[in-house]
């Protein structure tokens, strides 16, 4: 049913273009505290420069694309997804609210009832 295609991940071309993009951002950030000691325009050039050359080195890699596709089929799969109306959300949450109710009333109840079998009755404490 996936129709996104098998992509060689250990090939030396994405690993050299993944470590590409790993030292873009290294750069980037950097550049951000040496240039003007991270004050001014020039340091936010240099940190969005980096950031930029970082996502295109990792998304034209082969994992890249490879995750872009797989972004693309999630969303589609995602408005093939039946949503439940309003309606049938409430009701569904009223019946998980009332359930876990109950069974913390049975859980209250039950452990009342031992409380009272083993203090009272058969140690005697009170």
């Amino acid at each position: 049913m996936s129709s996104v295609t098998d992509v060689d991940t250990s090939s030396l071309q994405n690993k050299l273009m993944l470590v590409g993009a790993v030292l873009a951002f290294l750069a980037g950030v950097v550049g951000f505290y040496t240039v003007d000691d991270g004050k001014g325009i020039a340091a936010a050039g240099a940190l969005a420069a980096g950031i930029v050359a970082s996502l295109v080195l990792g998304l034209v890699s082969p994992s890249g694309r490879q995750f872009i596709a797989f972004a693309r089929e999630s969303q589609a799969e995602a408005r093939r997804v039946h949503w439940p109306s309003r309606k049938e959300t409430l009701r569904t949450t009223g019946i998980v609210f009332l359930f876990v109710f109950v069974m913390a009333l049975f859980l209250w109840l039950t452990d009342k009832s031992l409380e009272w079998v083993l203090y009272d009755l058969l140690l005697g404490w009170k």
